[in-house]
């Protein structure tokens, strides 16, 4: 068995673009590999700033004879079809095609058998389509040529088996030459093998695997934090960014001025992270301490002195915009603000960010009028609540503020800020600044129940605007985060406790919107479109949460009744139960004999029909067995749903007739010789269907 390095050296690859970039490699020699009966080989990828590369190991050195065989057009097709297929595939007649029979018809089958080659040959005329056809989400031609790459590429490098590959595109040649680093060692490296590759370019100040520098990475600045007495502040999102920046890793830690230290620490974070790549870090108290660490891409005589300085330089002029912005958005309250809001547009079939500020007012004093049942916390849902009103009223404010408009990643976290400037209650401006909460699967739901309300109300507002335009998320598009902000409001109901009508919800928010959109025709279908897209997404998060299969979902929503059919909170705590009791002994076994019995029934179809009809005979119940199931059924207690207590009550009480169910199959033979006895024992296993689908539809269950 011989090993493969293919490595596409080219100009800067943006860092986003690299380990995607890496992993469609890797998929697309795989399948190569696959199509030409290499199960074997073991492949990894490497990406770097300047290059993307594939190592292959255990492939053969030459490729088996193989057979494939095309299936053409029924030998009764038009002539016109005939003739294409002989056409495309080189040939004049029917003669050298077979005919071979299938339950559609008779189809003529080309036949071709692949000679065996060096697997060099194959390989050489796959390289030049992997780079001609590869997939980048922005790419760009240059000079005269009419390749497309995501940045020039400028060498291609291809040994198999310790020889250079014979190919070449647009003009590049491929050989068996890489560069180093193109500071410290930008000479050209000559590879003799495969394995070579690694280790040379490492020698060379290029580390190509990019797990190896991220973990450098961490690994030295956590070094350096701790010589300081300092903790490195977890953010593996900018490890991963940072490490595709640069090709040999030097971590250097800087200051900042002490002038800036009282400008909000989110404010101070976001400028380092965000506009400069710095990591930053914590005292041993958890206060932002005055330092950062970059990270250099060479090593200087002087120990990165300069590198630091000028560092420092760049990191003062931005945050001396953002002390100015600080200093200046304070001089105007944020209430003053909110007037500007209607200059600021939120969609433009959905109105300004002012419109959606009032229908966000309009939702929360909705809570208002919704039946008990629903609350948060000890906060009273009235319209009265100064704090929960004027968290809705000013939510949107900072946007027009200077720091939000220079750094928009601290909407709602300003908002927060410059509200405790103007009132004394800090719960305005804790929900304000959660309120935009929870922004992904991982971040926290909103912590006071001020912030949690204005945050649903935010996003059904968001999302009933867009149901009612139809702009919908598609596929993997999803531009205005409307998967997210569905997931914001199931996760705050579910993980909050807090119980609500998802129907009545909806509505609110759809009737809040001007006539021309809530009135129209289809309205109401989209309300209900977009109820199913949050129990879609219920069971998404129930299944990757709570490991509960999207099956169950459905057995409950089945058989809700309307007071629960739209209780997320409810509806999860039911899936949870169903799961439960489906997971213990009394309730697997009851479910395979909830399933034997839908298949004694299908195999009695006319019968069936009758079943529902009939009521059982205690006379024609002649054994024992049949005795005890039918008291047991009627000894069965299934109670009105009033809450998750009964839901789960009943399903113990189902639990019950476990051994009953399991001694009847047992011991009688329902498909009796004798008819009446026979519809008698049907009505009765039938009765086990209805009382067990009257807590979840069981036919549902996979």
């Amino acid at each position: 068995m011989t090993d493969l390095i293919l490595e596409f050296y080219s100009e800067e690859i943006p860092a986003a673009m690299q380990a995607p970039a890496a992993a469609d490699l890797h998929k697309k020699v795989a399948d190569f590999l696959t199509s030409n009966g290499i199960e074997d080989a073991a492949l990894e990828t490497y990406c770097a700033p300047q290059r993307l590369a594939l190592f292959g190991r255990n492939l053969p050195a030459e490729l088996a004879e193989k057979r494939e065989e095309k299936k053409g057009p029924r030998i009764d097709a038009p002539e016109k079809a005939i003739e294409g297929f002989l056409k495309a595939n080189g040939l004049s007649n029917t003669q050298s095609l077979t005919v071979r029979d299938d339950p559609k018809g008779a189809f003529y089958i080309l036949e071709k058998i692949i000679p065996g080659c060096d697997f060099s040959t194959a390989l050489e005329a796959f390289i030049p389509e992997l780079v001609r056809g590869f997939n980048w989400p922005k790419s760009m031609r240059w000079g005269n040529g009419t390749l497309r790459w995501v940045r020039p590429l400028r060498g291609l490098l291809c040994v198999f088996n310790g020889k250079v590959l014979s190919c070449s595109v647009e003009g590049i040649e491929a050989g068996n030459i890489t560069y180093g680093h193109r500071f410290m060692a930008p000479d050209a490296l000559t590879l003799e093998k495969a394995d070579d590759y690694l280790p040379k370019l490492e020698q060379a100040y290029v580390i190509a695997d990019r797990s190896k520098r991220q973990a450098l990475i961490h690994e030295k600045a956590q070094a350096l934090a701790t010589a300081e007495g300092l903790v490195l502040m977890d953010d593996a999102g900018l490890l991963s960014e940072v490490a595709g920046l640069v090709e040999w890793p030097v971590p250097l830690m800087g200051r900042i001025d002490d002038a800036f230290m009282d400008v909000p620490e989110e404010v101070l974070v976001s400028v380092m992270r965000t506009h400069q790549k710095y990591l930053t870090l914590r005292d041993k108290d958890g206060k932002l301490a005055p330092r950062f660490i970059t990270i250099a891409n060479i090593e200087t005589s002087d120990e990165g002195a300069k590198i630091i300085a000028g560092n420092e330089r760049v990191l003062r002029a931005r945050l001396s915009d953002a002390r100015f912005f600080w200093d200046e958005d304070r001089k105007t309250e944020l209430s003053a603000r909110k007037q500007d809001l209607n200059k600021v547009t939120f969609h433009a079939k959905l109105g300004t960010v002012s419109d959606k500020t009032d229908r966000i007012e309009k939702l929360v004093a909705y809570f208002a009028d919704i039946e008990a049942g629903f609350s948060f916390d000890d906060l009273p849902l009235n319209a009265s609540d100064e704090a929960v009103i004027q968290a809705a009223t000013l939510c949107k404010a900072d946007l027009v503020t200077g720091m939000v408009y220079e750094f928009p990643e601290l909407q709602g976290i300003m908002g927060g800020y410059y509200t405790t400037l103007q009132f004394e209650d800090a719960k305005i401006g804790d929900a304000i600044r959660d309120h935009y909460k929870p922004l992904g699967p991982n971040d926290a739901i909103p912590a006071t129940a001020e912030g949690r309300l204005v945050a649903m109300a935010d996003k059904m507002d968001t999302l009933a605007g867009f149901w009612l335009i139809d702009e919908l998320p598609t596929g993997s598009k999803d531009p205005y985060a409307l998967r997210r902000a569905s997931l914001g409001i199931i996760r705050m109901l579910i993980e909050g406790e807090k119980r609500l009508n998802l129907a009545d919800f909806i509505h609110a928010a759809m009737q809040n919107y001007p006539a021309p959109l809530k009135d129209n025709a289809t309205a109401g279908q989209e309300a209900e479109k977009l109820r199913l897209f949050f129990i879609d997404r219920l069971k998404i998060y129930l299944r990757d949460k709570k490991d509960i299969r999207p099956d169950i979902v459905d057995a409950v929503l089945a058989v809700s009744v309307q007071a629960y059919r739209d209780d997320i909170y409810v509806l999860s705590l039911m899936a949870e139960a169903l799961k439960t009791f489906l997971a213990s002994e009394n309730g697997t076994n009851l479910l395979a004999g909830y399933r034997r019995v839908r298949g004694i029934l299908k195999k009695s179809p006319a019968e069936a029909l009758q079943i529902e009809a009939l009521q059982i005979n205690e006379s024609l119940l002649t054994s024992e067995a049949e005795k005890t199931f039918f008291a047991a059924l009627n000894g069965l207690q299934i109670a009105e749903i009033t809450s998750v207590a009964d839901y789960t009550k009943n399903l113990e009480n189902l639990a019950a007739l476990r051994e009953p169910v399991d001694i009847f199959f047992d011991h009688v033979l329902v498909q009796d010789e004798d008819e009446k006895i026979r519809q008698n024992r049907l009505a009765l296993i039938n009765q086990l269907i209805i009382a067990m689908d009257s807590a979840a539809d069981f036919s549902l269950i996979e």
